[in-house]
């Protein structure tokens, strides 16, 4: 059977797309070569995988390796997709998402603070991710530290905002905050309410 490896997914729009609030400049570099770095990265274990020497693999080096590309992996495909243009998308969301925000934050503003709050404070690099845990039927907040720390099994991710420096820097510098308001216009609440329906559709 012939091996699979991960490929870097193509974005849902153009490079220009998610300006003034992304400049192409900054996407091309977080998409072509940050998330590239974690496509390669991971297949470069995997073919260490496939080729291990029991003397000379280190799997809980490698494990731990793999666990972080990945995860970096998978967290950016989910960022490029919850976000789209700003004529299309951003402001408060509909659908289920809408329902289960109010459900469980009383109102789109507490919501988006917490939120923010979450995304801002990220200790070095990170993300916030909007999760859905179907034993509670809750939804839930989680800082999510570089790709792969403080994961919740069974929280399945409806939402993702990367934190990294190489997400915003050339735009913004230093000034978390305001790159963190600024992704409020480009939310795709439309592709959000997709996951949160797949996900309560599933049989996992």
């Amino acid at each position: 059977m012939e091996k699979k490896f991960y490929e870097l997914p193509a974005l849902p729009y153009g490079y220009k797309d998610l300006e003034p609030y992304i400049s192409e400049e900054q996407l091309k570099i977080h998409h072509d070569k940050h998330h590239q770095a974690y496509v390669d990265g991971a297949n470069a274990l995997l073919k260490k995988f496939d080729s291990r020497d029991s003397e000379e693999f280190d799997v809980k080096a490698v494990a731990k390796e793999l666990s972080f590309h990945v995860g970096g992996f998978v967290l950016h495909k989910l960022f490029w997709r919850n976000m789209g243009p700003a004529e299309k998308c951003g402001g408060e969301p509909t659908g289920k998402i809408a329902e289960y925000i109010k459900k469980d934050y009383g109102s789109f503003e507490r919501f988006k603070k917490e939120f923010t709050q979450t995304a801002v404070g990220a200790e070095g690099s990170g993300w916030a991710a909007l999760t859905l845990c179907k034993r509670t039927d809750r939804i839930f907040i989680m800082q999510i530290e570089k790709h792969n720390v403080n994961l919740i099994p069974g929280f399945r991710i409806m939402m993702v905002l990367d934190v990294w420096e190489h997400a915003y820097y050339l735009d913004y510098q230093n000034r978390r905050p305001e790159f963190v308001d600024a992704f409020w216009n480009i939310v795709n609440w439309d592709e959000v309410n997709k996951r949160v329906e797949a996900w309560l559709d599933s049989s996992l």
